[in-house]
């Protein structure tokens, strides 16, 4: 077997909850690594990553931003994702390209809401990580509380491999486990010494823990434990790599990117244990993973607009993609050429000759490709699984203040939308407005201000609405319908019976079929259930989307001539909404989980605000001298929170929110 180039390439995202530090740490990745020459910082305005004026202004990160670095002999692809639940989409199109991801937690504030969704989203697409607990310089620091939350609140096998070296703002360095070293940051860089005699009866504790957990979990590691009673350095080193691949552990580092302390360790563990290209299963059908000499498979999973030209970044996963190139867009049938690959630097790109099996590159060229199409060899047609786009919650009407501008009003927001496929953007059939729909109020404000930047305009913006659904409380039995047309020539003939009734869980449509002895031919079923399923799209309340329904097919009939599978999606459409208004529906609005920080003094303010706002209160604790109340509030009492906690704290204030999915709406 030929060697393969990716085995020296890491590509791996930065997760973390909104200012936990993850661009932070990305801006020390880069300079550490030189691939820049001075450190960035959020509130100066000047990273690397955060090159959207927005993104200097409001100080979070909005678009996932890729960039290039080189650490011992390895090129780094790193994606500082975004930490804001609008934008947890972005985070979901990078999962989807990425082989490995460091997840940062804040020493003080430990699990937060947003680190708990992008956790989950890490673990829908089997993406290995390791974990950096960053802040450890800050009052109220604390490592072990952060591996323990790490543990109860998110499920998994936390390995913490190092201990610091004093604590808050005596923080100066780690002692790294596995080796029995320790690392000291004094202004002049990393430096490596003995253990500190204060500490090593602890390190040594800690790491005969480390062992026996790892042993427990690895059965070479547990094979070597068994019969010398101690793990040698490069046994545990190997057993580490193994489990985080393997998604059984996670790796726990720790430091202050702010301080540069703790980095570079930081950055021997990406290489030691995050996964090569190769290292990931096969996708395509191909015998090996990140094979660059078989057919080429690539996913593009961003597309962006610039003022130069439109560019689409892809994931190489097989084959190699080169300048001039022709590809077939599986998702709509062309072929596309390819005019330029590029290396990607935030907003600075470098030409390439050619790209190959592990990398993420951007291409120019492609005229139509959107985000989640597969592009592949057009003799070896392949289609990936495209990422799964979040549903908008949200929904703003826009529209141009002079008519003159209608146009450019039209082409800005297919603009925007093909650039987020969360972005929806549809005419209200009633009032004949212009809806943008997204998923959050920060989302669409954030889409809006691009408009009014990059495209000159001068918009109007309507109050946000949330977007509600339809549910079935109580169904009906043994609903007939009967579909005849007769306009000459073969007619249209189909007869259905439907049971309709509340479908538990979180499940939002369930279809079967009861009927017996042929009486409905099986291709007939099938477009009963799409006729249903475009029921589904208007509910007889408000015209909102129908959920949790179960629809059951318990007879028909045919006719030899007549029918057909349009008849019977017909049917089946005609049918469903027949039942839905002979049913008893009830109105779900959305709701989100709100974590609020206040000082204590300023609680009860907060409680009775929030209970104004419909909210339930589900937690209240304190941490580190301030008081944390988590509550479920429905997302349409949430406009113009913001504000109204900075006026009743002095500004001292923050919250966080998470969709939390649909309940009744109450009167």
């Amino acid at each position: 077997m030929r060697s393969l180039p990716n085995l020296r390439v890491r590509n791996l995202g930065i997760l973390a909850h909104v200012d936990a530090g993850k661009t932070t740490v990305t801006e020390r990745i880069l300079f550490l690594t030189g691939a820049v020459h001075k450190r960035g910082e959020v509130h100066d305005g000047t990273t690397v990553t955060d090159f959207d004026p927005q993104e200097r202004e409001r100080g979070i990160t909005i678009s996932s931003a890729a960039v290039s670095a080189s650490w011992d002999g390895h090129r780094l692809a790193v994606v500082d994702t975004p930490g804001h639940v609008d934008f947890s989409d972005e985070v979901e199109r990078a999962l989807r390209v990425l082989d490995g991801a460091v997840a940062v937690f804040d020493a003080v504030a430990g699990v937060e809401p947003q680190s708990e969704t992008v956790w989950r989203q890490a673990d829908r697409h089997g993406v290995p990580r390791i974990a950096f607990v960053n802040k450890m310089d800050r009052a109220g620091a604390d490592l072990d509380a952060t591996v323990a939350a790490i543990r109860a609140r998110l499920g998994a096998v936390a390995l913490p491999v190092q201990l610091p070296v004093g604590r808050e703002d005596g923080f100066r360095g780690v002692v790294d486990l596995v080796r029995m070293r320790a690392y000291v940051w004094d202004g002049g860089g990393r430096v490596e010494t003995e253990v500190p005699a204060r500490l090593r009866e602890e390190a040594l504790r800690r790491r005969r823990d480390l062992e026996e957990r790892v042993a427990e979990l690895h059965p070479d590691a547990l094979e070597e434990f068994c019969a010398d009673g101690a793990l040698s350095d490069g046994t545990l080193a190997r057993a580490l790599r193994a489990l985080t691949l393997a998604g059984t552990a996670v790796v726990v580092l720790c430091g202050s990117a702010y301080r540069d302390r703790g980095v570079e360790p930081l950055l021997d563990a990406i290489v030691a244990y995050l996964p090569a290209p190769a290292d990931r299963p096969p996708v395509g059908g191909g015998e090996r993973a990140a094979d660059p000499h078989a057919p080429l498979v690539a996913l593009a999973f961003k597309v962006h607009a610039t003022p130069t030209g439109r560019m689409t970044y892809v994931r190489v996963y097989e084959g190699a993609l080169s300048k001039g190139d022709t590809v077939l867009d599986t998702a709509t049938g062309r072929t596309e050429r390819i005019s330029r690959v590029l290396r990607v630097q935030a907003d600075r790109t470098a030409e390439v000759s050619v790209a190959l099996a592990g990398d993420i590159v951007a291409v120019v060229g492609p005229k139509t490709v959107r985000a989640g199409a597969t592009l592949c060899a057009p003799h070896a047609p392949v289609v990936l699984e495209p990422p799964v786009t979040a549903a908008p919650v949200v929904s703003v009407a826009v529209e141009a203040r002079r008519s003159t501008d209608t146009g450019r009003l039209a082409a800005g927001l297919a603009r925007l939308a093909e650039e987020d496929p969360s972005l929806v953007v549809r005419t209200d059939p009633e009032t004949g407005q212009t809806v943008l729909s997204g998923l959050g109020e920060l989302h669409l404000e954030v889409a809006v201000e691009r408009l009014r930047r990059d495209r000159d305009l001068e918009v109007t913006v309507g109050r946000p609405q949330v977007a509600y659904r339809e549910t079935v409380v109580r169904g009906v039995t043994g609903l007939l319908h009967r579909h005849v047309k007769q306009d000459g020539g073969a007619g249209q003939f189909a007869h259905v019976v439907l049971d309709v009734a509340p479908l538990g869980g979180e499940e939002e449509f369930a279809f079967t079929s009861t009927v017996t002895g042929g009486r409905v031919p099986q291709e007939y079923v099938r477009a009963v259930e799409a006729g249903c399923r475009d029921a589904l799209a208007e509910g007889p309340l408000g015209g909102h989307p129908v959920t949790g329904v179960r629809v059951t097919l318990t007879d028909g009939v045919t006719h030899p001539k007549d029918s057909s599978e349009l008849a019977f999606r017909t049917a089946g459409r005609s049918a469903l909404r027949e039942a839905l208004r002979a049913s008893v529906l009830t109105l779900l609005e959305p709701v989100a989980e709100v974590t609020v920080t206040v000082p204590a003094e300023s609680v009860g303010a907060v409680l009775g605000d929030l209970a104004a706002r419909r909210g339930r209160i589900t937690d209240s604790r304190v941490r580190g001298g301030t008081s944390v109340v988590t509550a479920t509030v429905p997302l349409a009492e949430l406009f113009g929170y913001a504000t109204r906690l900075r006026g009743r704290t002095q500004g001292r204030g923050t919250f966080t929110t998470r969709p939390a999915g649909y309940e009744p709406l109450k009167a």
